[in-house]
C-alpha cells in the first residue's frame, strides 16, 4: 500500500461558509500549517505556508502579503508587494503533507486598490462568470474537462550548449518488448495506439489511477471514473463537471494529485501533450453548456437537437479558435499533438458524435445533457484562462449570431484534398497562436474580463518559450543536415 492510501481517511471536503467556519475547521482538524495556494499565468500551481499560530480572523480577511515580482509574468521589483486573499469556501486537507496541512485557494489582490489583480488567472475566471450573468444570456456555465497524462518510470532531460537530449522509459512502452528485466520480461503491454481499455495485466496502471481517484475524492472533488488511454503509459481520470471557477480549482487539484500519487509510487507523471513520438498525445477535451434559471440553453430542435443558442456558441468558438489556441494550447509541445493522424482535432468543424471534429456534440439522454465538447485544448493550458477564453468566444458567437455553417458528419481525416482546403484549421505553432491572439482579442476584453495589460504580459511570457524553442538546435537537425 502506498503512503497516500494511509492518509486519505484523514482528509476533508470543502465545508466552510465563513471565516469563523474556516478557523473552526483549522482547530477541529488539528492543523499545523495553512498552505496558501494560487496559480501563475502559465498555469503552474504556487504556494506559501503559514504556521497555524499566525492565522487569525484579521489575517484571513485582510490577506497575506507576498512578493509578486518573483512570479513569472507578474510584477516588476519596484512594485512587488501583492496580497493573497484566501477563499475560505475552497479548502482541503493535504494528504501528501507530513504534518497536518490545510490547502486553501487564494485570489491575488492589488494592495493599492484592494481589487483583484488583472493578471491573476483565478480572478479572471471569476470575472468571466460575472460577465456571463451581466449579459443576461445565461447565469451559469458548466465545464467538464477530460485531461490525459502519461506515467513513466524514468525521465532524463539534458539541455546544454553542446548536448540536447531526453530519455523516457515505461515498462508499458512497446519499445521495451525485447528488453531484459531482472526476473524476466513478462511481455504484457499495449501496442502502439493500442492502449484503449485493455484489462490487466496489459493495463498495468489501474491501481495507481484508482488511488489518484480516491485521493481526489477525499480532497473534495466529485469523481466518476478512470481508464487507460490510447497510447501505452497514457491515462485519464474522470471528474464531474462543475461551474467554471470551481472546475478550474478542481483541475488544479487533479494535477496536484496525479503528480504526487505518481511520485509516491516511485513513478513520474506528465501532462505534456506529446511526450512520445509516433503515438497519440494528451488532450483535454472540454465539455461546455449554458444554463439560465436552472434550464439548459443548449437543447433545442436544430441539428443534433441543439438550440440556435448552442450553434451560435459553436460559431464563436470556431471563429476565434486560432486566438483561443494561445490559451488552450499554450506550449510549443502542444503543436506536436495537433497534427493529423493521431486523433487530434486539427480541423475547425462541428459534428454529432464525430471525434474527428474540433467541436463534437456528444449523444445525450436528456436536454440537460446537451453540450458541446471542444476537443483541441490540451492539459498544459492554464485552466482558469482557457475556460474563460472559450466562454468569451462562445458568448461573442451568441451576441453576434455567428452561425458555424453546416455540420460535417464525414470522417474529416479522410476528406478529399479539394474539400479539405475549404475547412479552417487550428494554429500550427505557438508563434501562430500568439500572432492570432494579437490580431483577435477584442472579444476577450468585453466586461473587463481580460485586460490588454494581461494579454500583453501573457504574450511576452510565451514569446520567451518560443524564442528558446526556435533557437535551440534539435538532435534531428544533426541527423538531417550535419553532412550538408
Amino acid at each position: 500500500m502506498s503512503s497516500t492510501a494511509l492518509q486519505t481517511k484523514n482528509t476533508a471536503r470543502f465545508t466552510s461558509k465563513s471565516t469563523n467556519d474556516f478557523l473552526k475547521a483549522l482547530e477541529e482538524n488539528e492543523i499545523q500549517h495553512v498552505d496558501f495556494k494560487f496559480t501563475d499565468m502559465t498555469g503552474i500551481g504556487q504556494h506559501t505556508a503559514q504556521d497555524v499560530t499566525s492565522i487569525d480572523k484579521d489575517m484571513i480577511e485582510k490577506g497575506l502579503f507576498f512578493d509578486g515580482s518573483s512570479i513569472a509574468g507578474w510584477k516588476s521589483i519596484n512594485e512587488s508587494d501583492m496580497i493573497l486573499k484566501p477563499d475560505v469556501t475552497k479548502w482541503c486537507l493535504d494528504p501528501f503533507a507530513a504534518q497536518p496541512t490545510m490547502k486553501v485557494f487564494c485570489d491575488v489582490i492589488e494592495p493599492k486598490t484592494g481589487k483583484p489583480y488583472n493578471r491573476d488567472p483565478r480572478s479572471i475566471a471569476k470575472n468571466a462568470e460575472e460577465y456571463l450573468k451581466k449579459t443576461g444570456i445565461a447565469d451559469t456555465i458548466y465545464v467538464g474537462p477530460e485531461a490525459e497524462f502519461f506515467v513513466f518510470e524514468d525521465v532524463r532531460i539534458n539541455v546544454e550548449m553542446n548536448h540536447v537530449s531526453y530519455y523516457v522509459d515505461s515498462e508499458e512502452g512497446p519499445y521495451n518488448r525485447g528488453r531484459e528485466y531482472d526476473g524476466g520480461n513478462l511481455g504484457h503491454r499495449p501496442r502502439t495506439k493500442g492502449g484503449y481499455f485493455p484489462d490487466a495485466p496489459v493495463d498495468s496502471l489501474a491501481n495507481i489511477r484508482a488511488e489518484m481517484l480516491t485521493v481526489l475524492k477525499h480532497m473534495g472533488v466529485t469523481v466518476e471514473k478512470h481508464h487507460h488511454e490510447v497510447a501505452p503509459s497514457q491515462c485519464e481520470l474522470g471528474i464531474k463537471y462543475s461551474t467554471l471557477t470551481d472546475c478550474a480549482d478542481n483541475m488544479m487539484l487533479y494535477k496536484y494529485v496525479v503528480h504526487n500519487v505518481a511520485h509516491a509510487y516511485g513513478k513520474t507523471a506528465t501532462f505534456m501533450p506529446k511526450p512520445i513520438f509516433g503515438d497519440n498525445g494528451s488532450g483535454m477535451h472540454c465539455h461546455q453548456s449554458l444554463y439560465k434559471n436552472g434550464k439548459p440553453l443548449f437543447a433545442g430542435k436544430e441539428y443534433a437537437d441543439l438550440s440556435e443558442t448552442c450553434l451560435y456558441y459553436i460559431g464563436g468558438i470556431i471563429k476565434h479558435a486560432r486566438a483561443l489556441n494561445a490559451f488552450t494550447n499554450p506550449s510549443t509541445n502542444s503543436y506536436k499533438r495537433l497534427v493529423p493522424g493521431y486523433e487530434a482535432p486539427v480541423l475547425l468543424a462541428y459534428s454529432q458524435s464525430n471525434r474527428s471534429a474540433s467541436c463534437r456534440i456528444p449523444y445525450a439522454l436528456s436536454p440537460h445533457g446537451k453540450r458541446v465538447e471542444v476537443r483541441f485544448p490540451d492539459p498544459t493550458a492554464n485552466v482558469y484562462l482557457a475556460f474563460s477564453a472559450m466562454l468569451m468566444a462562445g458568448l461573442d458567437g451568441i451576441e453576434n449570431k455567428i452561425h458555424p455553417g453546416e455540420a460535417m458528419d464525414k470522417n474529416l481525416y479522410d476528406l478529399p484534398v479539394e474539400e479539405l482546403a475549404n475547412v479552417p484549421t487550428v494554429c500550427g505553432s505557438l508563434r501562430e497562436a500568439m500572432e492570432a491572439l494579437r490580431a483577435d482579442h477584442e472579444f476577450l476584453l468585453k466586461g473587463d474580463v481580460f485586460s490588454k495589460d494581461m494579454l500583453e504580459g501573457y504574450i511576452e511570457l510565451k514569446m520567451g518559450d518560443i524564442d528558446m524553442f526556435e533557437t535551440m538546435p534539435h538532435p534531428i537537425e544533426y541527423m538531417m543536415y550535419y553532412s550538408a
